[in-house]
């Protein structure tokens, strides 16, 4: 669709367009990984949430004859509390693209922009578990943002605590291996052995996501364990591949990165095992990315220059509540 030059109203009505295709073409890996829980925070209802879990104990109890049924427990477990933020980024429209046929530098410029919002927050929920062995970091904006989670712990730890019992449980698997059969298995019996409720009950919920970073190596091993066959004459012909169809494989690209959003090669083996039924990350939208255009009469247009201002505008916090529900390696060797 051309861009008309001369009338404002569909010059906007075009750039809206134009942003919209940019915002919808955002591959947001971690929004959409069944990791994070993602829910609608409307207007005027405050600009916090608070999240915590909460564990009914895991067995029923005997009842003798004409007894009494015991009351169940139940256990609050830690809390978190969740603060909306902002996110904006604008840019100029000059006379000269809007009059002199420079029609794909006002598209790039209005495309890009639509990505923007959309990959600030992709970036900000994958840094939860980018830096997930810390309490907090310090994001490209200068911002400490505090990542603990409800127990004062950072995600990733060997010593979470319970509300209802003396109980510890890690989610750090022992030496932080690369990804491969036996370090798959070694997550599974560490999903097995330190998933627990707030009582210290052994909690019994699939894990159905295996994630990782977009190194190409781990993503390989990944799809071998989770895809591979064998051919009908080959030696192992007929013999199931145990992992097939067992996890789904979330790719989260941003995971190796900087707080700037550059390469971290250190980062670049990280893997883990996570359950999207027990998931307490939470992202919290309350202004989906949305493009803030020119009018008459709001200072859209710059007097001393004739550019026509737009905006990308977005609203939404992202916050993690418990750690039983993701296990984690850095893929290292790390002790």
């Amino acid at each position: 669709m051309e861009l008309n030059t001369i009338s404002l109203g569909d010059f906007v009505k075009n750039a809206q367009i134009i942003f919209m295709k940019g915002a919808m073409s955002v591959t947001q890996a971690a929004r959409n990984s069944g990791l994070f829980q993602v829910e609608s925070v409307p207007q005027n209802t405050g600009n916090t949430r608070e999240y915590s879990e909460i564990d009914l104990e895991e067995y029923a109890s005997l009842k003798g004859q004409s007894d009494q049924a015991s009351r169940a427990k139940v256990q609050q477990g830690y809390s978190k509390i969740a603060t909306l933020y902002r996110i904006a980024k604008d840019i100029g429209i000059s006379y000269e693209m809007r009059t002199q046929n420079k029609y794909q530098d006002v598209v790039r410029r209005l495309t890009n922009l639509g990505e923007l919002a959309a990959k600030r927050l992709d970036l900000d929920a994958t840094h939860r578990i980018t830096f997930g062995t810390a309490t907090t970091y310090t994001d490209m904006d200068g911002v400490v943002k505090d990542i603990t989670v409800g127990d004062g712990l950072a995600l990733f730890s060997t010593v979470h605590t319970l509300r209802g019992t003396a109980t510890t449980y890690r989610n750090i698997l022992a030496n932080n291996p690369v990804l491969s059969r036996g370090a798959l298995e070694g997550m599974e019996k560490l999903v097995v052995e330190e998933t627990l409720n707030q009582f210290g009950e052994k909690v019994t919920i699939d894990f159905d996501i295996l994630f990782t970073s977009d190194d190409p190596v781990t993503c390989n091993v990944a799809k071998e364990l989770l895809k591979s066959t064998a051919a009908v004459s080959a030696p192992n012909a007929g013999v199931e591949n145990v992992y097939k169809a067992k996890y789904r494989h979330v790719v989260l690209p941003r995971l190796a990165t900087t707080a700037a959003g550059a390469v971290d090669s250190t980062k670049a083996k990280y893997w883990g095992l996570a359950s999207s039924a027990m998931t307490s990350a939470y992202i919290g939208i309350h202004e989906e990315p949305r493009l803030k255009t020119p009018a008459s009469g709001n200072n859209g247009e710059e007097f001393s220059t004739d550019d026509w201002n737009f905006g990308v505008r977005a609203g939404y916090f992202v916050t993690v509540a418990g750690a039983r529900w993701i296990k984690f390696s850095q893929g290292n060797g790390a002790s």
